[in-house]
């Protein structure tokens, strides 16, 4: 009787690692990559926007020259999350809402 529990368990653990596999090409694609062709910021691209007044069309312009997903504009007190993301572009501003710095991340 114990053989036929454990030949059950080592079945169902068998079983468990198989879904965990994967054989699609779809989960290793870079879904980032796919939209621009290199899903990676660069901020030289955006260093016009330095010394200009931050607006929703700025942004948009910045984030594109970019070549960014996603772009956002960063006040002097802004709370911010730490974590780095390559495909990100950010206006740093002072005060008065002048871009003063551009970085990826």
């Amino acid at each position: 009787m114990p053989i036929k529990f454990m030949s059950l368990g080592a079945l169902a653990a068998i079983a468990m690692l198989a879904g965990c596999s994967s054989t699609s090409s779809e989960s290793a694609k870079d879904p980032v990559a796919g939209e621009t062709g290199h899903g990676r910021c660069e901020a030289s691209g955006a260093e016009f926007a330095i010394g200009k007044k931050a607006s929703p069309q700025l942004l948009d312009q910045a984030r594109t020259r970019a070549g960014a997903q996603s772009a956002r504009f960063l006040k002097p007190n802004d709370m911010i999350t730490l974590e780095y993301r390559s495909d990100r572009l950010n206006l740093n501003t002072d005060n008065d809402l002048v871009v003063t710095r551009v970085n990826c991340g």
